[in-house]
């Protein structure tokens, strides 16, 4: 028989205890103990020892991403800075040059026209002028020297005048002047549209006289021809205030010299010396 436990009333055994459970931890539930973390040591610095303050330059935690230093500037993006900025200034350059010269235009532009207009005006009334004047010239007079001189005769524009300074009167050289509007005073230096001059002196004589201005360049000496005679026709410089042309005839015993002091009157004295004509 069981011995009885006098512990025990009524005869009863007492229920043997449960095997003990570990025992949750007493700390409260919102107080959650600090996790050990290891703390995050940067390249070339010691270990911290456990219990020793962290030192400043230290991070609790590592980044979260790894960190990656900055490498040295590319040299294509140099060189491409370097033509931007080129292309940039040429073509602001070049856009300032092309802005100046649209407002250099847009602000001259009148008086361009102007100019224009007036140097056309000018040509035209030049021209009107010139036309007018060949016209006033016709129809032509006719000249006639000494019928003793052998009435040396010719057309000449009717805007010319004419003054006779020696009319061989006496039996000499006979001399007239022709210019435009009015004849000046007779001077050797004096230009003329013609002077006409019969002399008694042998041709061949006269023609020798131009040989030195003919040797030295200054003149131009070929062949002449009027009313079947022929003759020499000279052209250049024949003194230093007169360049110009002549004919030159034999008329008997006598030499017939006409001579035009100025290029002006060229195309008046073609014409001229084609009208001429001799009585023989």
């Amino acid at each position: 028989m069981t011995d009885m436990n006098p512990d025990y009333q009524y005869g009863q055994q007492p229920t043997p205890p449960s095997p003990q459970m570990p025992q949750p931890s007493q700390q409260p539930l919102n107080q959650a103990q600090p996790l050990q973390q290891q703390q995050y040591q940067q390249p070339g610095q010691q270990p911290q020892q456990p219990g020793q303050q962290p030192t400043p330059g230290y991070a609790p935690f590592p980044p979260a991403n790894n960190f990656i230093s900055p490498g040295k500037p590319s040299k294509k993006w140099f060189v491409l800075s370097l033509v931007f900025i080129f292309t940039t200034l040429a073509a602001l350059g070049l856009g300032g040059w092309a802005l100046y010269n649209y407002f250099d235009q847009k602000d001259n532009v009148d008086a361009k026209v102007s100019t224009a207009v007036t140097s056309a005006v000018k040509d035209r009334a030049d021209k009107d002028a010139a036309a007018f004047l060949e016209k006033e010239k016709q129809p032509n007079r006719l000249f006639a020297g000494p019928e003793d001189y052998g009435r040396v005769a010719f057309d000449y524009p009717k805007t010319w005048s004419v003054y006779v300074d020696k009319d061989a009167s006496s039996g000499n050289t006979y001399s007239a002047y022709f210019n435009p509007a009015s004849v000046p005073p007779v001077k050797a230096t004096t230009q003329y549209s013609l002077r006409l001059t019969i002399e008694q002196k042998d041709y061949e004589d006269v023609i020798k006289s131009y040989d030195n201005l003919v040797k030295n360049g200054k003149l131009t000496a070929t062949a002449a021809k009027a009313d079947s005679t022929d003759g020499t026709r000279f052209e250049g410089n024949f003194t230093d205030d007169i360049r110009g042309m002549a004919v030159i005839f034999k008329l008997r015993d006598k030499t017939v010299t006409l001579r035009s002091d100025a290029e002006t009157f060229r195309t008046d004295f073609d014409a001229l010396v084609k009208s001429i004509t001799f009585n023989k």
